[in-house]
């Protein structure tokens, strides 16, 4: 226990350090970041949802400088197919033998951290094969099972604005996601100086801060966090209450939802409290630690019904009023 106490503080100095870093090329989105970071640490995906031009590439390109992690960006088009993604068999002739065999050719998702660009955007049969790679960290083809370099994260992308020639990812795969953030338009200061420094000839040179060694021996820290039995109990009643059957759930869920989180979300809620815990330098989290984590959690994982919608009631409001409501 003392190492990870050392440990901790030593997370919680990288953290600084990371943040320090991002800060010359990504002006603003703290939130997100802390998202990112959280998730990469606790092993799980995220799906950042945000209108073009707010600096999602950059934002996670700029994070695996940081973490000195090898990086690929797919963009995601309707013509896509599995192989472009996991990579393919070519038949390649031996020069000394003059024999043929097949060699597998790596795709783009060999990489520490995959940024999906617009995963709605290809048909469900491309989605399920990075989505595979995500639950698994390996890729099969011909036969021959290919594991996936330690850390492996994944960033998919979606824009919420238009909604035409899309494939919407199915509720039991956006399940996969750990987190869903929501990447918002800069306040006017944070605007400001975007345009002022992207039209300048100054550029930001990212120094790493931490490697894949030091991030995987982070990832095994954080699962040895110990958690109090309150906060277990806390984190497994939030999830249990956002479905409609449970006797546990209020008036408005079964109002306003169709289906409720599943298990995996209490998982999560508890990761992600033990990930927040670690980068403030804490050796356990707390409650509210598991509040905080809720909205990234919880928000992809509600189906609203028909009345929710027509009055104009999303997942987030949902979720405000079941933090209100929990003691």
């Amino acid at each position: 226990m003392p190492n990870d106490i050392e440990t901790l503080e030593k997370l919680k100095d990288a953290r600084a350090r990371i943040e320090d870093q991002l800060s010359k090329v990504i002006i603003g989105q703290k939130d997100v970041i802390e998202g990112l970071l959280i998730g990469l640490l606790s092993r799980g995906h995220c799906l950042l949802i945000g209108v073009p031009g707010l600096a999602k590439t950059l934002m996670i390109s700029s994070l695996a400088q940081a973490l000195e992690l090898s990086f690929s960006r797919i963009q995601f088009t309707p013509d896509l197919m599995p192989s472009d993604i996991t990579g393919t068999e070519i038949i390649q002739e031996d020069r000394s033998s003059g024999r043929k065999e097949f060699k597998f050719v790596r795709g783009p998702v060999f990489a520490n951290i995959v940024l999906a660009d617009e995963i709605n955007r290809t048909p469900p049969k491309t989605q399920a094969a990075l989505l595979q790679a995500m639950q698994e960290h390996q890729v099969s083809a011909g036969g021959t099972t290919h594991t996936l370099e330690e850390p492996f994260f994944v960033l998919a992308t979606q824009n919420p604005i238009e909604q035409e020639g899309t494939y919407p990812l199915p509720e039991a795969q956006l399940d996969r996601f750990m987190f869903s953030l929501w990447v918002d338009y800069p306040s006017l200061d944070e605007e400001q100086s975007i345009v002022k420094t992207t039209t300048s000839a100054a550029v930001g040179i990212i120094d790493p801060v931490l490697n894949n060694e030091e991030i995987i021996a982070l990832q095994e820290l954080v699962r040895r966090i110990p958690v109090s039995d309150h906060v277990v109990e806390y984190a497994v009643n939030l999830a249990r209450m956002t479905r409609p059957p449970d006797p546990s759930a209020p008036k408005f869920i079964s109002e306003w939802n169709r289906w409720g989180a599943g298990p995996r979300a209490g998982q999560y809620l508890i990761l992600g409290a033990k990930t927040r815990a670690a980068l403030d330098g804490r050796p356990t989290p707390d409650v509210e630690d598991v509040r905080q984590m809720a909205m990234p959690v919880l928000r992809h994982r509600l189906v609203l019904s028909f009345n929710a919608e027509a009055e104009g009631i999303g997942a987030d409001q949902v979720i405000e009023k079941l933090l209100e409501t929990m003691p």
